[in-house]
């Protein structure tokens, strides 16, 4: 049964780290993601609206003023009043054609060059991302950012925090176990079988194992092997079970040959189990000559046999074909045997395993090793600046090969994303992150056309 490495650690104070699993770290950021823009969203819907009321009352403001100055018929100051009032409202008329028309037809009229916007959604697409990209994306601004940065001096410092090193070996289990998770199992098991599968079927184990032997037969190595096993064999012999055995073997077999012989023995004196002692001490003295005269001679016949042997089995290992065959043909056998698919799976359930049992430990030896890899390269770093200036200039050079296709690629992410979205949808986002601000325009287009109506008024009674 999995055992579930985050859900047994996610109170894990002992070490003073709390590890949560990964999916519903991301789900929680989505979530405080989501609230905030539903947070924003009415914010920003209010602030528009107020701005809207506001600029609107101005207007209707100027159109009273007008018909209050006109109740007097434009006698005396109420002719400045008429004039400031005029003016005002075609500034806020007009600077609200304006606004409106850049996301929505006004009024709803189908009027040329109005609904800017949404028009010409494509366009803006493209021209906000080719903004994007030449601005923010260049080569050189990439580049440069990661040179000011210094990626090596700030991974070894950051590495040779302790808690740092124990964050990283907390996170690398997270991820392991997460993996472990994901994994399935009969088809790595497969997989790993497969693999096996090919890579012995394309080796020449004929010739491989003909090369093994004749690098270990060099320079007379197998002699020595020979006498290490003369040698064995000397030993053997000499010790007293095994001429029991051979004793008792020899009585067994003469019994079960000559069983007449055996019981002649008998009337003569004579005990088998003495003779047949004597006929092993006897063939433990003969075979222990011979072993010390092949040992002690380096040209006994039975050496050079052994030697024309070895060769022999070597050069058929490395080029007869028929042998060859019969290897492989054993080699495929044995491959068909079940006994090695259930050892591969036996290998990855017991690394598995393993795996999940020392994740679950305190002592954790992954952990462990993972935290001094860590500290170890936070040192060997921090004190090599050969190492670090390496480091930094593969990662320029990484990042200026990348740095193209990663400012297209954010750009034709961005084109996309803009063009794929609805007119209303581009028109809301739009117009609540930057409407209020626009609402400005028809606050100063009233205050400032008031004031261009009285300036044109001052004129017209200098001019007449």
């Amino acid at each position: 049964m999995r055992t579930n490495y985050l859900a047994r650690h996610a109170a894990d104070t002992r070490r003073g780290a709390t590890v949560q699993r990964l999916p519903e770290i991301e789900d929680n950021t989505r979530l405080r993601k989501s609230d905030s823009l539903s947070m924003e969203a009415p914010g920003k819907r209010a602030a528009l609206n107020r701005m809207k009321f506001f600029a609107t009352g101005l207007l209707i403001v100027s159109a009273a003023l007008f018909a209050l100055a006109k109740h007097h018929h434009d006698q005396g100051a109420w002719a400045w009043l008429t004039a400031f009032s005029e003016a005002a409202m075609v500034g806020a008329l007009a600077d609200w054609f304006a606004v409106v028309a850049l996301f929505r037809h006004p009024l709803g009229l189908p009027i040329p060059h109005t609904a800017i916007l949404p028009a010409n959604k494509a366009r803006v697409a493209d021209n906000l991302a080719e903004f994007v990209q030449e601005k923010f994306l260049g080569a050189d601004a990439l580049v440069d950012k990661v040179a000011s940065f210094d990626p090596a001096q700030r991974l070894a410092s950051w590495l040779s925090e302790p808690r740092n090193a124990a964050l990283l070996g907390e996170k690398a289990l997270v991820a392991t176990s997460q993996m472990l998770e994901l994994i399935d199992d009969e088809h790595v098991k497969g997989m790993l079988y497969a693999t096996l599968r090919r890579r012995a079927e394309g080796f020449d184990l004929a010739g491989g194992v003909g090369g093994l032997l004749s690098t270990l037969t060099a320079d007379g190595r197998h002699q020595r092997l020979l006498d290490e096993g003369l040698g064995e064999l000397s030993a053997w012999l000499e010790k007293p079970e095994i001429q029991q055995m051979l004793a008792d073997k020899i009585v067994q077999i003469a019994g079960d040959e000559y069983p007449t012989l055996i019981g002649a023995l008998g009337f003569v004196g004579l005990k088998a189990e003495d003779l047949g002692f004597k006929f092993a001490g006897g063939l433990v003295r003969g075979a222990g000559k011979w072993l010390s005269d092949i040992a002690s001679n380096p040209d006994h016949e039975r050496r050079q046999a052994f030697d024309r042997t070895v060769a022999t089995f070597i050069e058929r290992l490395q080029s007869d074909p028929s042998f060859k065959q019969r290897i492989d043909e054993h080699k495929h056998q044995w491959l068909e045997r079940p006994e090695l698919r259930a050892y591969v799976n036996s290998l990855w359930d017991d690394f598995t395993r393993w795996l999940r049992e020392d994740m679950m430990r305190p002592d954790s030896t992954l952990r462990a090793k993972i935290v001094s890899a860590a500290s170890t390269f936070a040192r060997t770093l921090g004190d090599d600046p050969a190492l670090r200036a390496s480091i930094n200039t593969h990662m320029h050079e990484a990042m200026r090969g990348l740095a193209p296709e990663l400012s297209q690629s954010i750009a034709r992410h961005i084109s996309t994303t803009v063009r794929q979205w609805d007119d209303r949808t581009l028109v809301r986002d739009v117009e609540l992150n930057i409407g209020r601000d626009l609402q400005f325009i028809r606050v100063n287009g009233t205050i400032v056309g008031g004031l261009v109506g009285v300036l044109i008024h001052a004129l017209s009674l200098v001019i007449g």
